[in-house]
């Protein structure tokens, strides 16, 4: 089964910076993984080990059980869980059916180990999700 596209991996900030052939690499680490319709992808409160990146469909985002985003084509979550393996920070429902990429830790480690143009870039989407969190 074929990882995301290179195409898709550079419109996510966490892996902007890496070179075509570098997210050629990283795209073969990524799982496919399909959600219909009403089905939990992360539930908030449960642990979580990494990170998805979406292809199609959309999702909403809840903290609490209060909607607080959309996300669809091109946009990711569970980056938190994919540092530290903790808790997801909010529960990710498929509103369409939902085509997404998923990465571990134990694969996403090695890489940020290896090459510290993705540490920046990490940091900086960090930092900007906390900021937003706690503006709400």
């Amino acid at each position: 089964m074929a990882g995301p596209s290179v195409e898709l991996l550079q419109r996510v900030p966490l892996f902007a910076e890496l070179e075509p052939s570098e997210l050629e690499r990283l795209s073969g680490s990524f799982k496919e993984r399909t959600f219909a319709a009403g089905e939990a992808v992360a539930t908030e409160g449960e642990g979580g080990a990494g990170v998805f990146v979406i292809e199609s469909g959309e999702a909403v985002v809840k903290v609490h059980g209060d909607e607080r985003g959309r996300l669809g084509p091109g946009d990711y979550f569970g980056d938190v869980a994919l540092i530290d393996q903790g808790d997801r920070t909010a529960s990710i429902e498929a509103t369409s059916e939902l085509k997404c990429y998923g990465l571990t830790f134990w694969d996403f480690r090695p890489l940020v180990e290896s090459d510290a143009r993705i540490a920046w870039p990490l940091l900086q989407a960090m930092t900007k999700r906390l900021r937003e969190a706690q503006a709400d």
